[in-house]
């Protein structure tokens, strides 16, 4: 490659080296740390061995705080575990490269030029899981492999580096610095490195680990549990007593001895005729002040890796549902804040390297793209569809844009197939039917009104008739008296309107069975 002069991410300019030979391999300098073995300080750990270490850490020398850091990991199953279970759920959600505000048809093609790149890059989903290391260590270093191809550069590896590599800066506690012999250390190389850090709690970077939180329960748990195991050798086998008669000799005893040592492991022996062995209870003891204790520091590290530990372990107490769902709302909040710091960290050690020496729209580092983790979770469709009904008849208007993004449901392209309801004999089904009714129905009238109404319709013909014959009667006679007599020998037909009468008690009882239905719901 040739060599060039850029801006780094602050703006400032920059000599860009041979961007093709990882810094570590290209300095000699800094050939050792491929050498560098590490020295296991978990082993005879002691509270004052432990002080002595974190306060070194303090001072710049990261080398033993960090090789605790991967003893405690590798040691410690339920570190691991809790680690684990943080570092994988930053692989889960989907990532996406975004352009910057008011972007410009050149901006977005480079924007999409940098998403396809790492879209076929092999070792980003190794990438994502190795900046998690930053959670223990406070920092994770990754060193960048580049290649250029077709005009293009390219990241073609990302390989993790051991954080025993690194020290402090002895008059900037937060920079951190490759160990090159030398006093000061030798700053990583602009484009060649991954620096991903996690802040634990505030503080210089050689503190803001939860490896210094996690220290003390650690060494707590490890004299509990070589207290527990003192505890089960001695009061977990029964004591086993050899008598030999007097007089016998040292080789007897010898062997007498030697019968009683193995037997426990063998279960046979021989001994001289004379001599006994008897097997005593072991002294009654518990084994649960030791559990209370592995417990505790198994609690604590759980709350410090996840922030609870519902989700780690169920106790049979205070493990319900609703409480195990509020620690895993906890879990996702922890997940959603490491996402959000690594893509800042990836936006400005990936994303940008990649735009400077690739894009056409490239103008400051003020204006870049970036690196975005999709953290919107998809709503429940059987929960948002009734208000979202509501709020639609309200008159809340709601863009269609808003609903796809939620739901996560994605917008159909042009001339795209779409769902729609199945045509034929049963287009329209009763239920259908009921349903469309509900949705075109403003406010809802009065049941009780609207059957009154079908009633009169319904029985208007009939009543007429009997009302026009009854009338002509009337107008044709003179007197009351002759009007009584006529009307008895009216043949008066009510077939019609008892049929009416009866299909509206019918009507009637449907309709309470209904309501009572509905309420039921």
């Amino acid at each position: 490659m040739a060599k060039s002069t850029v801006l780094d991410i602050n703006g400032r300019p920059f000599h860009l080296p041979d961007l093709e030979a990882p810094q570590t391999e290209s300095d000699a300098k800094l050939g050792q740390l491929h050498r560098h073995y590490g020295s296991h300080p978990s082993s005879g750990l002691t509270p004052g061995k432990l002080a002595t270490l974190l306060l070194e850490a303090e001072q710049g020398d990261l080398i033993r705080q960090c090789e605790l850091a991967e003893d405690m990991e590798e040691k410690d199953a339920h570190i691991q575990s809790e680690l684990g279970k943080r570092r994988l759920a930053m692989q889960g959600p989907d990532w996406n490269i975004v352009p910057p505000p008011n972007a410009s048809a050149a901006e977005k093609r480079d924007a999409q030029l940098i998403e396809e790149l790492l879209r076929s890059a092999t070792w980003l989903d190794e990438a994502i899981f190795d900046a998690g290391d930053a959670i223990l260590k406070s920092f994770s270093a990754q060193e960048l492999r580049w290649e250029f191809a077709e005009d293009t550069h390219y990241i073609a590896d990302a390989q993790w580096r051991d954080s025993s590599w690194f020290q402090t800066h002895p008059d900037n506690r937060d920079q951190l610095r490759l160990r090159d012999g030398s006093y000061e250390g030798v700053q990583p190389r602009h484009f060649g490195w991954v620096v991903h850090q996690a802040k634990a709690k505030s503080g210089y970077l050689s503190r803001r680990g939860l490896v210094r939180v996690l220290a003390w329960p650690f060494l707590f748990k490890n004299y509990s549990v070589r207290d527990l195991a003192e505890f089960l050798e001695i009061y977990g086998l029964p004591l086993r007593l050899g008598k030999y008669p007097e007089g016998a000799s040292e080789r007897e005893k010898l062997t007498l001895l030697r019968a009683v040592m193995s037997i426990g492991h063998n279960a046979g022996g021989i001994i001289p005729r004379g001599m006994d062995i008897e097997f005593e209870k072991a002294a009654d003891g518990a084994s649960d002040p030791f559990m209370a204790m592995i417990s505790w520091c198994e609690r604590s590290q759980s709350k410090a890796i996840l922030g609870g530990t519902l989700t780690s372990q169920a106790d049979g107490k205070s493990s319900t549902h609703a409480l195990g769902n509020v620690h895993n709302e906890v879990r996702q909040e922890i997940r959603n804040a490491d996402l959000k710091a690594l893509a800042n960290t990836f936006t400005r050690d990936i994303v940008y390297p990649l735009y400077a020496l690739n894009g056409k729209s490239f103008s400051s580092p003020r204006r870049i793209p970036r690196f975005e983790f999709d953290l919107n979770e998809p709503e429940d469709l059987s929960e948002f569809a009734k208000p979202l009904k509501g709020l639609v008849e309200m008159g809340v208007k709601i863009p269609t844009s808003w609903i796809y993004e939620k739901t996560r449901i994605p917008q159909p392209t042009d001339n795209e197939p779409v769902l729609t309801l199945a045509s034929g004999a049963r287009a329209n089904p009763p239920g259908v039917q009921l349903a469309a009714l509900r949705a075109t129905e403003a406010p809802q009238a009065d049941v009780v009104a609207q059957y009154v109404e079908q009633l009169q319709d319904v029985s208007m013909e009939a009543s007429t008739t009997l009302i026009d014959q009854i009338r002509a009667l009337v107008e044709s006679e003179d007197s009351l008296e002759a009007v009584r007599a006529r009307l008895l020998q009216l043949d008066l037909s009510t077939e019609t309107l008892a049929e009416a009468m009866s299909q509206a008690l019918q009507a009637a009882a449907l309709a309470g069975r209904y309501e009572l239905l509905e309420e039921a719901r």
